[in-house]
């Protein structure tokens, strides 16, 4: 084991920045903790699993503005208040002037 030695100027100087970088990211967690906290939020995998429908399906969804998504560190997410009023919809959304065809 190797034992390094610094100065307790140094060593309280790390912990002040330790303290500061923890309150940093606390603060940053309480500003957007709340935006979660208010409806819960699903991925692509999550959607497409309660609608049953594919990755491309839900593509064009959100191509054609159906679906909202906000879209955080290249990942979609969506309120599931959005995916539930879609789906309580029903097939009004397959309409041919959504660009859907009826087969």
């Amino acid at each position: 084991m190797e034992v390094i030695a610094i100065p307790k100027s140094a060593l309280d100087g790390m912990k002040n920045k330790l303290r500061e970088l923890l309150e940093m990211t606390e603060n940053a967690t309480r500003k957007y903790t709340p935006i979660f906290k208010e409806e819960k939020w699903l991925d692509n995998q999550e959607v497409c699993l309660m609608m049953k429908i594919t990755k491309r399906t839900l593509q064009t969804y959100k191509d054609k503005g159906l679906l909202p998504y906000s879209k955080l560190n290249r990942k979609n997410y969506y309120k599931l208040s959005d995916v539930q009023a879609l789906l309580e919809a029903g097939q009004p959304y397959n309409t041919l002037e959504n660009g859907f065809i009826h087969v």
